[in-house]
C-alpha cells in the first residue's frame, strides 16, 4: 500500500518517529493531501431526512487536517450578500465561547483542553496529537475569561481585559440575575457579578461537579439558563469515539444535564448525544435545541452531525446506534433494547462538519434570509477528505422547526490550499443584533452586520 504524507506531518524528528510508527500500525490513521479547500456537504447528508450511506470502515481511517496559518493582514471571512464582517476584537488566545451581558459587554472564554493523561494513548494517539498540533488545537489553555467592551458603539472593542482568571478549561457561561455561572471542564462555578464591572475579584463557589477525569476526551462543557432562571442545562461530551474506552468510562457523559440552581442537584435530561455543544432556546416554541458532533471512522458522509430539539428523557442512540436506530456494529456488547428507544435528531448538518456554536435568530439585525432560524458555527473536522464545514451557516426555521437548506453566512476560513486562516466556534448576538463569532485559530472575535442600504445598492 502506498500512502502519501503531506506537510502536515513533516514536523521534524519527533514527527518522523511518529509517522514511522504510524505506517507500521495497521490500526492507526492515514493522512490525505491538504491542498484542497473545504467543499459543500452532499445534499443527501443535510436536512430533516438525510440519506445515510452504508458504513465505509477502513483499516486506516481518513485524516484531513487544515494546517493553521492565521489571517493575513487585512484578511477576514467572506460574508454573504448584504452582510458585512469585521474584527470586533483581535489578539486573543484561542477564543472559544461567547456570552453577552445585559450592558453590552462581551465575555469570551479563552480556553483549550486540560491535561488529560489517559486520553489518546498508543501510537494512534501520538499521531493524532501531532496532526492536531498542526491544526492549532494543542496550545496550553489560557484558562481565563476576557471582557470586551465597545463603549463608543463603532463595532470594535476598545477595552480588552481579563475578567476572570485561574479557571480550568472554561467554556460555557450564563448570567442569572447577579450570579455568573461558568462551566469549567469538571464543574460549574458561581461568581457574584456587579453590573458594569470589568473584573471579578471574589472567589467562586462550586454549584455542582461535571464529568471530567483523566480521559476527558470531549472536554468542553457548555451551559444555558432556563427562561425562568431556576435551572441550568449543561452539555457533556463522550469519553471516546464509540465507547472504545469501556462503557463505564461514559458514566454521565454523552448527555445534557439539568441542574437546579438553588441546590446544585442535577439529573440527566437527555442522553445518547455523542458530543453536544451549542445550546439555544427556540423563540416560538420555547424548546431547547442543541448541535452535536456524531461519531467518526464510518466514511466521508457518515454520520451526519446534527441540530436537534432536546426532549426530556430522550435517548439519541450513542454509542449503540446513530441517527435513530442505525446500529453501530463496532460497539460490543450490543444493547438492542436501548436502540429500540433511540430517536432520530431533527436536522442533519452534514458529516464531519463539527457543529459547535449555536444561536437563535431572535435578536438578529441581519438581513433576509437570516431572520428566523439558527446560526451554527461549523468548526471543521479531521475525518473527511475533502473537508467540510469551516464556516458559519444559518438554518431557516418555520413554526419552530427547520424549514429549508442551510445558507452560508461566513465562509473563507480555509483557503484554496487547505490552510486554516481561522476556525469558527461560538456564536452569539450582541446588543445591536450583530452576530459575534469566536475564531480559535485566527484569535479573533468577528462581528457580522447588515450592510448599509447604500452599500447594498452600490454592490447591485
Amino acid at each position: 500500500m502506498s500512502i502519501r504524507f503531506p506537510k502536515i506531518v513533516s514536523l521534524g524528528v519527533a514527527s518522523v518517529v511518529a509517522v514511522s510508527a504510524f505506517v507500521a500500525c495497521t490500526a492507526c490513521t492515514s493522512v490525505g493531501p491538504t491542498r484542497v479547500g473545504p467543499v459543500a456537504s452532499p445534499e443527501s447528508s443535510i436536512g430533516a431526512s438525510p440519506t445515510l450511506p452504508e458504513p465505509n470502515k477502513k483499516l486506516i481511517p481518513t485524516v484531513q487536517i487544515a494546517p493553521a496559518i492565521g489571517w493575513p493582514l487585512q484578511g477576514k471571512p467572506t460574508a454573504a450578500p448584504g452582510v458585512a464582517v469585521k474584527a470586533f476584537a483581535s489578539g486573543l488566545v484561542h477564543p472559544r465561547w461567547l456570552t453577552v451581558l445585559p450592558n453590552g459587554d462581551v465575555l469570551v472564554a479563552e480556553s483549550n483542553a486540560p491535561v488529560r493523561p489517559k486520553d489518546g494513548g498508543g501510537v494512534k494517539g501520538l499521531v493524532m496529537k501531532q496532526v492536531m498540533k498542526k491544526a492549532g488545537a494543542t496550545i496550553p489553555s489560557p484558562d481565563r475569561i476576557t471582557l470586551l467592551r465597545d463603549a463608543d458603539g463603532d463595532g470594535i472593542a476598545e477595552l480588552k481585559t481579563v475578567f476572570l482568571g485561574d479557571l480550568h478549561s472554561p467554556f460555557g457561561m450564563a448570567l442569572i440575575g447577579e450570579d455568573l455561572y461558568v462551566a469549567n471542564t469538571d464543574a460549574i462555578l458561581k461568581f457574584r457579578y456587579v453590573p458594569g464591572a470589568t473584573k471579578i475579584e471574589g472567589a467562586g463557589t462550586k454549584l455542582t461537579d461535571l464529568p471530567g477525569g483523566e480521559i476527558n476526551h470531549h472536554w468542553t462543557k457548555n451551559i444555558i439558563a432556563s427562561r425562568d432562571g431556576t435551572k441550568l442545562y449543561a452539555t457533556v461530551g463522550s469519553n471516546s469515539n464509540v465507547a472504545e474506552n469501556g462503557i463505564a468510562a461514559e458514566e454521565g457523559r454523552a448527555a445534557i444535564w439539568e441542574v437546579d440552581v438553588a441546590s446544585g442537584q442535577k439529573r440527566l435530561f437527555a442522553t445518547g448525544l455523542r458530543n453536544p455543544n451549542g445550546l439555544a432556546w427556540e423563540p416560538s416554541s420555547g424548546a431547547l435545541w442543541t448541535v452535536a458532533n456524531e461519531r467518526d471512522e464510518l466514511g466521508n458522509d457518515l454520520v451526519p452531525d446534527y441540530l436537534t430539539s432536546v426532549q426530556d428523557g430522550a435517548f439519541y442512540g450513542w454509542p449503540y446506534s446513530y441517527y435513530g436506530q442505525h446500529v453501530d456494529a463496532r460497539v460490543s456488547p450490543p444493547r438492542p433494547e436501548l436502540v429500540a428507544k433511540a430517536i432520530a435528531p431533527d436536522y442533519a448538518l452534514g458529516a464531519h462538519v463539527a457543529a459547535l456554536g449555536l444561536a437563535a435568530a431572535e435578536k438578529t439585525a441581519l438581513p433576509a434570509p437570516f431572520a428566523n432560524g439558527m446560526f451554527v458555527g461549523l468548526h471543521g473536522s479531521w475525518n473527511r477528505k475533502p473537508p467540510a464545514g469551516y464556516k458559519v451557516a444559518f438554518v431557516p426555521f418555520a413554526n419552530g422547526k427547520p424549514s429549508g437548506p442551510p445558507v452560508d453566512l461566513l465562509t473563507g476560513f480555509v483557503n484554496d490550499n487547505g490552510e486554516a486562516r481561522g476556525r469558527p466556534v461560538g456564536v452569539a448576538f450582541d446588543a445591536a443584533g450583530a452576530l459575534l463569532v469566536a475564531d480559535d485559530v485566527g484569535n479573533v472575535v468577528w462581528r457580522a452586520t447588515a450592510k448599509p442600504a447604500k452599500a447594498v445598492a452600490q454592490a447591485q
